[in-house]
């Protein structure tokens, strides 16, 4: 049976999502494996992750609430929790179609949206260096805010990039690495953009450690395609 998503991430069903995204935030914290605390779990990682993907998302939360109610008697839990991710799955190309189907993929879907990830990644601590000459000068905020922006934007087309093309069978794992890159910034990018409102540094190492666990996704993502080709 697979666990309560709820469970894993250490919440009641009825915790708002701000609630939701910071209990995710402190368990990736506490079994990732840079942690001090000398808890880390690759199998916990995986399945917080898996939770926060359903929980983090109104739309698949409502969804999987509703099977958690009315569970349908002819199918396990986790069959049931795959519906939710029904989206997501790949569609297998066959015979001489799948080198094809692969090709195309890394040419539409893996290529841009690594580069784009890796543009966002490598610049920032270059920006935060460039910003801790004085975070409260005003031009240099300026800039700062004008970097965000822009990796927003390229975000955006990351984004866009990755739905373009269903992923071949042989790279799901590779597509599932790319996955949570995206969702790291983009919640990295959040926690940069709330320093420029009350300069609280707790949001500049929240950012960072977004963005180091994206690295380390995007990492593992090239190393598999590597692998593969």
């Amino acid at each position: 049976m697979a666990p309560n998503h709820y469970d894993t991430l250490r919440v009641h069903p009825e915790a708002s999502q701000a609630e939701i995204k910071q209990a995710y935030r402190r368990l990736v914290k506490l079994f990732h494996p840079d942690s001090n605390s000398g808890d880390s779990d690759h199998e916990q990682i995986a399945q917080i992750n898996a939770a926060y993907e359903i929980l983090g998302d109104p739309q698949h939360r409502q969804f999987y609430d509703w099977q958690l109610r009315a569970p349908c008697p002819t199918r396990s839990r986790h069959q049931r929790t795959a519906a939710v991710q029904k989206q997501h799955r790949v569609q297998h190309p066959t015979g001489q179609h799948i080198d094809e189907h692969f090709q195309l993929w890394l040419k539409q879907v893996y290529s841009p949206v690594n580069q784009l990830l890796r543009s966002i990644l490598e610049s920032l601590q270059e920006q935060l260096d460039e910003l801790a000459a004085d975070p409260f000068d005003d031009e240099l905020m300026e800039e700062f805010q004008d970097y965000l922006e822009g990796c927003r934007q390229r975000l955006s087309q990351a984004q866009q990039s990755f739905c373009t093309l269903p992923n071949p069978a042989n790279v799901a794992g590779v597509a599932a690495h790319l996955y949570y890159c995206l969702n790291q910034v983009g919640d990295g990018l959040e926690e940069l953009e709330f320093f420029t409102f009350n300069y609280d540094d707790h949001y500049i190492h929240t950012g960072q450690e977004l963005f180091r666990i994206a690295t380390g996704l995007r990492w593992e993502a090239e190393r598999a395609i590597k692998n593969i080709t």
